[in-house]
Parts: structure tokens; sequence; C-alpha cells
């Protein structure tokens, strides 16, 4: 008999957010998400991370493995890493854009270390913007587990989208 499991999934609006977003400096937006005083984007609750820390060219994403993220050997798919580098990557990146400025990641590279099962606990991603100049930006991170071992290593492009 095979056994069920179910995961209910409710997230805000995420309109408030995405214009809130458009019209502050990057590091306000990153901040008021972090804080709550915006909520988190639908990504965040689904895929079950948050925003720990926010500082100019640098933000932590921990997020929480869970059996909802297993492939079919029984550890956490890769996409989950994944999306927690590119949410830490492409953020820190923004919160260095003056308001108005936006970003879309160009293309990723991830070196996973060591993998990851529920019983891993929450991780922590941080990242730091390498470079950020007119049409491009770049930035770096790794991955931890709890105890500060290495999980993986990330870098991305990203292009600014300026007005």
């Amino acid at each position: 008999m095979q056994v069920t499991r179910e995961r209910l999934i409710q997230w805000a609006d995420p309109g408030p957010t995405v214009d809130a977003v458009r019209k502050a400096a990057g590091i306000e937006a990153i901040r008021a998400i972090a804080s709550g005083d915006l909520p988190q984007p639908p990504i965040s609750v689904l895929v079950n991370f948050t925003l720990k820390e926010v500082d100019e060219g640098r933000v932590v994403v921990e997020g929480y493995p869970g059996e909802e993220h297993y492939n079919p050997i029984g550890t956490v798919h890769g996409g989950f890493a994944l999306t927690l580098f590119d949410t830490a990557m492409s953020c820190a990146v923004h919160t260095l854009l003056p308001a108005g400025v936006g970003y879309t990641t160009t293309d990723i590279q991830v070196r996973f270390i060591r993998g990851m099962t529920k019983d891993t606990g929450p991780v922590r991603c941080e990242a730091t913007a390498v470079h950020v100049g007119r049409s491009t930006a770049v930035a770096e991170a790794k991955l931890y587990d709890g105890e500060r071992r290495l999980l993986g290593v990330g870098t991305t492009a990203c292009a600014i989208l300026r007005p």
C-alpha cells in the first residue's frame, strides 16, 4: 500500500511586491522582503526558503530541504539547491541596483559537493556580488549545512536591464 503525503501551499498576491520592488532601490526592496514588510515571492513559499540576511552586495538565503524535494534516488533534487543559489546570487546583485533598474540571470554554474536529505536540516546559501556594471553583473555563492560543511559553490552572470 502506497502512503501519500500532502503539503498545502498558500501565497500572497505577488502584484504588490512586484510593484514595490520595481519602484524601490534594490537594497530597500530586498530588505523589505526579508523583514516581512513586503510578502515573499511565491517561489520562496513553494520551494521553502527565506531571505535571512541582506547587505549591500551580499544576501543569505536559508532553505529547508524536505522529503517533498526528493528525487527518485532518495536525496534532495539539485534543483532545490540551484534555486537557492540563483535567488541568493541574483538578490546580491539586486541590492546594488538603483530604483527602476532590473536584471535577469543569463547563466549559472553550480558544483555540488555533498548531497542533502530531509535530515540535513536548514542550509544557508551565502552570496556576494563580485561585479555590477552598466550591462552585466557577476556574483558567487557557497551553500553550507548547519555544521558549516560545504555543500556546493556557484557563480552567475546577470544582464542588467536599464530603462
